[in-house]
């Protein structure tokens, strides 16, 4: 299962692939695997309204419409769809908060295999990592 520490309370921006993490990798692809994924809809219901959703696909852009059909028929909530993207590794580089905050991380899950339930509410609180 993915792991992230305690998180600090300041609104967050998510980064999340669309295929082989919200929907199944290539279902756009066959009408019949439109299906979002297992526990996509609960992390999409509990993301706080202050936090910031990109949502990223290799999905040639000629796809925009039918994604964004797919994504608002099934409520998953997004403020930026990033399409045409490069099938290799993706790459946050962010800077620290002068007071330590880490303000960067990374969690890989495997393909398919959708969101771990309760995987916004586990981690949305004051931890470690946060210091006012």
């Amino acid at each position: 299962m993915p792991t992230l520490p305690r998180l600090s309370d300041l609104p967050k921006t998510w980064l999340i692939d669309v295929d082989g993490v919200v929907f199944p990798h290539n279902g756009y692809l066959d009408s019949a695997s439109e299906t979002p994924l297992p526990g996509v809809l609960d992390f999409f219901r509990e993301l706080p309204d202050g936090d910031h959703v990109v949502l990223l696909s290799a999905r040639a852009e000629s796809y925009r419409e039918q994604t964004e059909d797919q994504l608002e028929r099934w409520g998953v909530r997004f403020n930026a769809l990033l399409l045409g993207l490069p099938v290799g590794e993706r790459i946050l580089i962010n800077d620290e908060k002068p007071r330590g905050l880490r303000t960067a991380w990374a969690v890989s899950v495997a393909r398919d295999a959708g969101i771990p339930g309760d995987f916004v509410g586990e981690h949305n609180a004051h931890g470690p990592e946060y210091r006012p």
